[in-house]
């Protein structure tokens, strides 16, 4: 009886296994990839075309989802000593602040209205913190990090917007000691008036008496001016020592509300110098920054393909150093993505999606938008010399001959199984023959290079995987533009076999 129920036990068993390879693979296939389109700037700020004119063309390029990252704050300002809020020069570019926060997130609402196909998300391009140094007499004055940004989105209500804070936004400020402080020289108007007061004798000190009340009801009114409002923005732009501190502040109050936030180009380099006649030239310089990736924390991501140079994406540099930190540091990892920055078609060589960042979702709506972007499941892409972009329609690691596997922002367990295999399928949006150069890096180091033609499939065996550690594995893709994917983690976690 026992051997007649053999072929009977093994079909059951073969049928049970192939429905577990089936509902696995279903589980981790269960994306849909959409074409987002990061870092774009309307007539809000310093864009050429409003949002509804992107919201169009965005429409017309067949992207799905346009996040938009208007500049917040362009309002700076430089005082001279010792009245530095009287002596004052201040400069005004349209910016979020100037247009109007209600105004620029109904205009968003209407155009979602108007595109229910298109995902808008809402967002701003924020400079927390700028300084001064040197003198105007010196001929030494420099602005610095005037261009260190972040980008901020998933913020949908306007009081989200109202208190970031951020230089410039007046929203931020708050009452302190230093608002008391500021306030103090308005007591000077109690000996002004008793000063003031007619005597009972007329005397030669009448006018004397009043003169010092005068002065005394000045020097309150110009100090009060000079320190108006009294109100406190949380850092000072006179005090060079804050670090990434204000950094830390807006990364802080975002996540707090529930948003995201990218770190901007954090290579690329502002640097201008503007005349002001006999006393030179004033600079206004922001120097390559991405330190910012380890001197922060709890921030979403940052861009890492962007029109400018690029080393810390680069095998074994900061990100795969940031991506190989061990569990108990708790840092958030960093997801990559792919920045436009976008002003107007005028800009050579730009349109909407010439650069994009695709991102495999769950759902197509906002949250599934932001769940993908929070877990890195997600490459960015652009275009190489003759427009067409590369897709990565599989980046996928598997083992135990195939029961289990990752895709990218996923994290595998092999459950000591070491017959980990990559699994990758790449082509040209154009269906064509396009050469590619393939480098897959495995904790930093490139552990195949690969050349061929899209379309372009390959399974690579990987058989020496580092034992009882955190190994991670991503894409370096060029040739037709250039492609970067986030990575696929591989991790054994104990009891979960």
């Amino acid at each position: 009886m026992r051997d007649a129920l053999r072929p009977i036990l093994a079909f059951v068993t073969a049928v049970l296994c192939l429905c577990f390879i089936v509902v696995r693979a279903q589980a981790s296939d269960d994306r849909q990839q959409l074409l987002a389109t990061m870092h774009v700037h309307s007539t809000a700020s310093t864009g050429e075309l409003t949002v509804e004119a992107l919201a169009e063309r965005a429409e017309q390029l067949g992207l799905d989802v346009l996040i938009l990252t208007d500049n917040f704050s362009l309002r700076y300002e430089y005082g001279l000593w010792p009245l530095p809020g009287l002596l004052k020069q201040q400069i005004h570019f349209p910016s979020v602040l100037e247009y109007g926060i209600e105004r620029y997130v109904d205009e968003i609402a209407a155009a979602q209205s108007h595109h229910p196909k298109l995902i808008i998300l809402p967002g701003v391009e924020v400079a927390p913190y700028y300084y001064w140094t040197g003198s105007l007499w010196g001929r030494s004055l420099t602005m610095h990090n005037a261009q260190r940004n972040l980008l901020v989105f998933g913020l949908t209500k306007p009081e989200d917007y109202r208190s970031l804070p951020a230089s410039g936004n007046p929203g931020s400020y708050s009452f302190d000691w230093r608002g008391a402080v500021n306030g103090a020289p308005m007591l000077l108007v109690v000996p002004a008036v008793w000063l003031w007061r007619p005597l009972r004798r007329r005397t030669d000190r009448r006018s004397l008496r009043r003169t010092i009340a005068c002065t005394l009801i000045v020097l309150a009114v110009a100090l009060v001016a000079n320190a108006w409002p009294l109100s406190q923005p949380a850092f000072s732009s006179y005090d060079d020592r804050l670090g990434y501190r204000p950094y830390q502040a807006l990364i802080d109050d975002v996540r707090t509300k529930g948003g995201l936030v990218f770190w901007s180009m954090t290579e690329a380099r502002d640097f201008h110098e503007y005349a002001v006649g006999p006393l030179g030239t004033v600079t206004v310089k922001t120097e390559p920054h991405p330190e910012a990736l380890l001197q922060t924390t709890g921030y979403t991501g940052f861009g890492g393909l962007y029109q400018d140079g690029r080393t810390i994406i680069k095998p074994g540099e900061l990100w795969d150093r940031l991506l190989q930190l061990p569990a108990h540091e708790q840092r958030p990892i960093p997801v990559l993505i792919g920045e436009l920055a976008f002003h107007g078609l005028s800009d050579a060589g730009k349109d909407l999606d010439r650069l994009v960042t695709v991102l495999w979702v769950k759902e197509r709506t906002v949250a599934g938008v932001l769940e993908a972007l929070r877990a890195g499941h997600a490459y960015a892409v652009g275009d190489g010399d003759h427009q067409v972009q590369l897709r990565l329609d599989e980046f996928r690691v598997v083992c135990q001959g195939g029961t289990k596997s990752a895709s990218v922002g996923d994290r595998l367990n092999p459950g000591g199984a070491r017959d980990l295999m990559v699994h990758l399928s790449v082509t040209a949006t154009d269906r064509g023959r396009h050469p590619v150069k393939v480098r897959v890096i495995r904790s930093g180091q490139v552990l195949a290079q690969l050349a061929g033609e899209t379309p372009f499939r390959v399974d690579w065996p990987d058989t020496a995987v580092p034992i009882d550690e955190r190994t991670t594995y991503r894409l370096e893709i060029t040739g037709s533009g250039e492609l970067l994917s986030n990575p696929i983690f591989v991790e054994e976690v104990m009891g979960d076999r």
